[in-house]
């Protein structure tokens, strides 16, 4: 196994759009998967949610972390994760980076499995029946990853 620079890390986020973001709740550690987007002209993940558990969780300890992985097999593989700050987004801003978000991540399914889509809810499963959502990004102050290759 091999430490990947932190432009190959990078790479292992912007490829992808499934990933794990873990948060503390209550002294306990979760781990939940997300889809989110990795905004390159302010490294930044961004991703979306309704209100509910994870983002009180990320409204009371800001600090989370997000995990991403390219497994082609058990002997060959890169995992990337991100160690960040939660950030609300409102208004105007958030309105933007949602836009940011679905284009990002139409482009990648294009790109990576060759589908064209036109809805968020053709990559992401989650439902507003609760009210408009909540964007947020994660303020990434630390970027590392590995690789195994054989």
């Amino acid at each position: 196994m091999t430490d990947l620079t932190t432009s190959a890390s990078t790479r292992v986020f912007r490829n992808n759009y499934l990933g794990h973001l873990a948060y503390l709740w209550q002294g306990k550690p979760y781990v939940i998967p997300i889809t989110y987007y990795f905004d390159p002209t302010d490294n930044t993940i961004i991703s979306y949610t309704s209100e509910g558990h994870k983002i009180d969780a990320m409204r009371k300890n800001n600090s989370i972390s997000v995990q991403v992985e390219e497994i082609q097999s058990m002997f060959n593989w890169e995992s990337a994760m991100a160690h960040g700050t939660f950030e609300e987004l409102e208004g105007s801003v958030a309105k933007q980076k949602l836009h940011v978000f679905t284009e990002g991540i139409k482009n990648i399914i294009k790109r990576k499995e060759h589908k064209e889509v036109e809805f968020i809810n053709e990559f992401s499963s989650k439902l507003y029946s609760r009210g408009i959502p909540i964007v947020y990004r994660i303020k990434i102050l630390e970027i590392m990853g590995k690789r195994r290759e054989t």
